[in-house]
């Protein structure tokens, strides 16, 4: 199976002089789902930011085979999508077709197209009653699939998800990752909910101080670092 994602050797400091990221090697075969886990501050959502390019450190980053560098920016993006912990900074159209039809019109795709593109994604994930509603009047579940289906209609081979069960209550979280667990995208969850990430996949990579200090079984690190 190939290789939807190729990290070797990254480092990232801060303007402050923060040390966020310090030679991470990481590799991620196309369909597979991991979850990252570890404290607040040991480079998590720096390391996931790496993917789409919002932050570019040293060291290489390869997705789907091509390197993320500024002219392959608008590519990666439609490639990689990042489901933000917080959807209200996510959603920012008048209506959830609009919203979930932005990635595709920003990409050069023809309305009709794009419609259409929004339309199965909402289907997809079981909005499309709510197409002509404003974002901010969903649920916080609903909005957190509204954000999916957005990056659904761009065709993304890869979905990031930072701490996505923040906000959810349980139905929610169970609905999420029901949702989650049919589509075929590899998937990254930077999660602490552990429980959540176990009903998605069993492999875990945990962050320490800026390096992956462990890789492996989700209950053997769990486990070793006491999550």
């Amino acid at each position: 199976m190939s290789l939807i994602v190729e990290v070797r050797n990254l480092s990232y400091t801060y303007e402050d002089g923060t040390q966020a990221l310090n030679g991470v090697d990481f590799d991620l075969e196309d369909s597979a789902t991991v979850a990252l886990l570890g404290a607040n501050g040991s480079g998590k959502t720096t390391f996931a930011h790496h993917l789409n390019g919002i932050l570019q450190g040293s060291g290489s980053v390869v997705i789907d085979g091509l390197p993320v560098t500024e002219k392959n920016l608008g590519e990666i993006r439609r490639r990689v999508g990042l489901v933000f912990q917080d959807s209200d900074n996510q959603l920012f159209m008048p209506s959830v077709m609009e919203d979930v039809m932005f990635g595709p019109l920003a990409s050069g795709m023809p309305q009709t197209e794009a419609a259409e593109r929004a339309r199965a994604a909402l289907d997809q994930v079981g909005l499309l009653h709510k197409t002509d509603k404003a974002p901010w009047h969903l649920s916080a579940g609903e909005k957190k699939r509204a954000a999916i289906a957005g990056i659904l209609a761009t065709d993304a081979r890869l979905l990031v998800l930072d701490e996505p069960t923040t906000f959810l209550d349980p139905p929610g979280r169970r609905a999420l990752a029901a949702l989650l667990a049919t589509l075929p995208q590899a998937k990254i969850l930077v999660t602490n909910d552990t429980d959540f990430a176990r009903s998605l996949t069993d492999e875990a990579v945990f962050f320490e101080k800026g390096r992956i200090a462990a890789r492996g079984p989700m209950n053997e690190i769990v486990e070793r670092f006491g999550w």
